[in-house]
């Protein structure tokens, strides 16, 4: 099995920073993808920032320049460094990853429970 374990979560005020982590454990042959992942209250969970192994990312548009996403993949590890934070940056982070417990099973979704990120004054 793998787990998902974020952290780094909490209260900001506007224009503050915050730096999340995902750490990924348990049976991994292989991390393809790893990805952060938000829902705020009453809305559809949404794409924040997913890298691929090979390095290419991904943005949503809403935190293009604002956020970056890096991993460490000797530690199974992904970061969303996030600056210049705004009030609806509110929600729940969710780490995301795509990952090959062995070398001949299917690259399988998991999700983490979540930390949540409040920006307020």
């Amino acid at each position: 099995q793998v787990q998902l374990v974020e952290s780094g979560g909490g209260l900001v005020q506007p224009g503050g920073s915050l730096r999340l982590s995902c750490a990924a454990s348990g049976s991994i042959f292989r991390i393809n993808a790893m990805g952060w992942y938000r829902q705020a209250p009453g809305k559809e969970r949404e794409l924040v920032a997913r890298m691929e192994t090979g390095g290419s990312t991904n943005y949503a548009e809403s935190v293009m320049g604002r956020f970056t996403i890096s991993r460490d993949n000797a530690k199974n590890t992904v970061y969303l460094q996030m600056n210049s934070l705004k009030p609806e940056d509110t929600a729940v982070y969710l780490c995301n990853a795509l990952i090959k417990g062995r070398s001949w099973s299917p690259a399988m979704d998991y999700w983490g429970k979540g930390t949540l990120v409040t920006v307020s004054s």
